[in-house]
């Protein structure tokens, strides 16, 4: 199993050191891939939309693929920020803006409808509840199926810092998470899955899309018929 982390910090934080707990926990022999932002991608989103016409126009292509091809040969996605001003940190929230025509609503990739993802971020206080929702309604508009959450307040500014106590009771939560990750057949798309990706099919059909190119990789990948991307490998990793 291939396992893909990517943490919205540079420094080894709570919140990678849960991501990296929950990576150990998931059963069998498993490869690991970690990505710390922004060092991995040190760049925020222009607003220029030259990626609607295609992901080759965007300036920081280069260094998202090396991201997105990760992603894309993962079986699991474990996500990990700090909670800053209540909120995912300003490197994830830029990898965010950087991926918005992987939602279902532009150019979907149909691997992500086959994963498991869980997201971390912990606080010393409040907030790390907004921190995970950020990222979880991001990968659910990529068409991940299974996306878990775990924000945690540690009353600590630092993982040294953490009492025996609240470390005991993470341990216990992610060992629970990792046995949910760990499954080996891919996860049930949900009926929001499913209807989310129907009303963006139909919205491509009535050419409602932000570029015509959209409703052509709609097509391309047979999704304008009968083929849906959590029913078939065939094409999962096709991304134009």
């Amino acid at each position: 199993m291939k396992i893909v982390l990517i943490h919205g910090q540079n420094h080894i934080g709570s919140s990678c050191t849960i991501g990296r707990m929950a990576a150990q926990g998931i059963a069998g022999d498993n490869e690991v891939q970690e990505f710390f932002l922004p060092e991995a991608l040190p760049h925020f989103c222009l607003g220029c939309y030259r990626c609607i016409k295609g992901d080759e126009n965007c300036p920081y292509e280069a260094e998202k693929r090396v991201l997105l091809d990760a992603l894309d040969a993962a079986d699991v996605l474990i996500f990990t920020t700090p909670t800053y001003c209540m909120h995912a940190s300003a490197p994830m929230k830029s990898l965010l803006d950087l991926t918005f025509t992987r939602w279902m609503s532009h150019r979907p990739a149909g691997c992500m409808f086959r994963k498991r993802a869980l997201v971390v971020s912990t606080a010393a206080g409040a907030g790390a509840g907004g921190a995970v929702k950020d990222i979880r309604q991001a990968l659910r508009y990529w068409g991940v199926p299974c996306v878990l959450g775990y924000g945690k307040a540690i009353q600590a500014m630092n993982w040294g810092m953490v009492t025996d106590k609240n470390r005991a009771r993470i341990d216990r939560d992610v060992k629970k998470l990792s046995r949910k990750l760990s499954a080996q057949t891919p996860p049930r798309a949900g009926l929001w899955t499913r209807m989310t990706f129907l009303m963006m099919r139909m919205m491509q059909q009535a050419g409602w899309g932000s570029d015509p190119c959209e409703a052509e990789y709609w097509r391309s990948m047979g999704w304008m018929g009968k083929r849906r991307p959590w029913k078939t490998q065939k094409g999962a990793t096709e991304h134009v």
